[in-house]
């Protein structure tokens, strides 16, 4: 259980310091382009580097997808409470990064983290018109 929570942690961790890269993600001309720094030894091209970013974000989506499974099977009060956790170290995260940038990265770090709000509320909305229509047609 506790290894599973770390790996939960992590993985809810990584969004956040992507955020907070240059431009949003990493860089495809410095040392840790999209696949890590062992993909930098190879020298690849343009094209393998974003099949292997495609094939990176892919295996993202699909811990997600599992860990979003075994969360499920969790009773409610550890859902909330793996949730709120999860919350609190995205934050405390969010926080610390927020203090290294200079005052006009903040602000953009400040828009960015408004946008990815938006569009988190705008999914939460989706996702309940989605359950609402599957029980309707029921």
């Amino acid at each position: 259980m506790r290894k599973t929570l770390t790996a939960l942690l992590f993985a809810a961790a990584l969004p956040t310091v992507a955020m907070a890269m240059p431009d949003g993600g990493p860089r495809p001309d410095g040392p840790h382009h999209r696949g890590g720094p062992a993909f930098h030894e190879l020298d690849l091209t343009r094209d393998q580097r974003e099949q292997v970013g495609k094939l990176m974000g892919e295996q993202m989506q699909q811990r997600r997808d599992i860990t979003e499974r075994y969360l499920e099977k969790l009773p409610a009060a550890d859902q909330k409470a793996m949730k709120d956790e999860l919350q609190a170290s995205r934050d405390k995260t969010d926080s610390a990064v927020r203090n290294l940038l200079k005052p006009d990265q903040q602000k953009k770090f400040d828009e960015l983290q408004k946008e990815r709000a938006a569009k988190r509320a705008e999914w939460q909305e989706f996702q309940t018109w989605k359950a609402e229509k599957a029980k309707k047609a029921q």
